[in-house]
């Protein structure tokens, strides 16, 4: 009965065109390449992207005010700090139905919380003293209620840390793999997920260069988030490829197994990412300012996660196991898909 998804109608051939996905992957993840390479070169960090505070430090200064601030208004502010002398401001507007202004400790019905991120200032009373001045020409109830900095030593710590806890995750996923599958299937989901991981890295790094974009901590979530997506969807594939091993290794090739299996989750595949990419959309078309960049990385990492999961590893995969199979010499198709089949 196992034996009729062979004949079933196929969406797409991945196997037959392997050398078109292996090209485009090409194609995507070399120009992300160099402009890291680039970015390593020219930027005093040496970091393949441009890393905002979170990584080089900075200082957070808050003022709350009495009005409820819209998204306007918080173009309209940066643009005013720009202009003012300060570099690269990030402004954040936190909702409080209960500010309360530092000098006359009294309660507003509707309040917000300015936070404004900018380059490290130790005592640098001229860049306060600029803030004030813009904040307080649109907002004169302006109450300062807190100036904090994190030097560059903790913000190079922070980074070093991100970078640990990205590795972490991706030997994690090694070990879970060769458990659950066999080595050479998780070896190919790591050269995926590294696909995937050096495209939004790539992109992220153009952006730095052509359009002065930023990275912080929220982005190294957005990452982390994309392997665990990427990685549940080649799981997916993967796992469908092997049941079907265990019942048609006799009966068709390891190609004709992958072949079908993919087209068998597709379906499965590009709804469950459609539906999350919808979300995202709407969160970047109508989210915060603040957030965009990290929503924007999770469109980017989704969207290229299930291209690899689809196209990417699964081709790979039969490009291992035909080059596996033509050093052993004697090993058939048949023999090697059921090879695949061992849990």
């Amino acid at each position: 009965m196992n034996e009729t998804i062979l004949h079933d109608k196929k969406i797409i051939d991945v196997v037959k065109y392997r050398w078109v996905w292996f090209s485009l992957s090409f194609l995507l993840v070399v120009p992300g390449l160099i402009a890291m390479g680039y970015s390593m070169l020219k930027y005093p960090t040496h970091f393949p992207v441009k890393v905002g505070i979170d990584f080089t430090g900075g200082t957070i200064t808050q003022y709350t005010v009495s009005d409820d601030v819209s998204n306007n208004e918080i173009g309209k502010i940066r643009t005013n700090l720009e202009k003012a002398g300060i570099e690269s401001p990030v402004i954040q507007v936190l909702k409080s139905n209960n500010a309360i202004t530092k000098n006359t400790d009294k309660k507003n019905n509707i309040g917000s919380i300015i936070s404004i991120k900018t380059a490290f200032q130790s005592n640098d009373k001229l860049s306060e003293q600029k803030i004030a001045t813009v904040i307080k020409k649109d907002y004169p109830n302006a109450e300062l209620v807190q100036v904090s900095s994190i030097g560059p030593t903790l913000g190079s710590e922070l980074f070093k840390n991100s970078m640990f806890a990205v590795i972490l995750a991706f030997v994690g996923i090694v070990a879970y793999l060769t458990i659950r599958f066999q080595l050479d299937y998780a070896v190919i989901a790591i050269i995926s997920l590294a696909h995937d991981a050096l495209f939004v890295l790539g992109v992220f790094s153009i952006l730095g260069i052509l359009f002065d974009v930023h990275i912080d901590a929220l982005f190294i979530t957005a990452v982390l988030t994309v392997i665990g997506f990427s990685n549940h969807d080649t799981i997916v594939v993967f796992d469908r490829i092997r049941e079907n091993c265990r019942f048609l290794a006799k009966k068709a090739s390891f190609p004709e197994i992958v072949n079908a299996s993919v087209n068998q989750t597709l379906a499965r595949s590009i709804n469950t990412s459609l539906t999350t990419l919808i979300t995202l959309a709407a969160l970047y078309l109508f989210g915060g300012e603040t957030t965009k960049e990290f929503v924007f990385a999770m469109i980017v990492g989704i969207a290229i996660g299930t291209y690899s999961s689809i196209f990417f590893a699964s081709t790979l995969l039969d490009w291992w196991r035909e080059r596996q199979d033509s050093k052993g010499g004697k090993s058939s198709g048949a023999a090697k898909a059921k090879e695949g089949a061992i849990a």
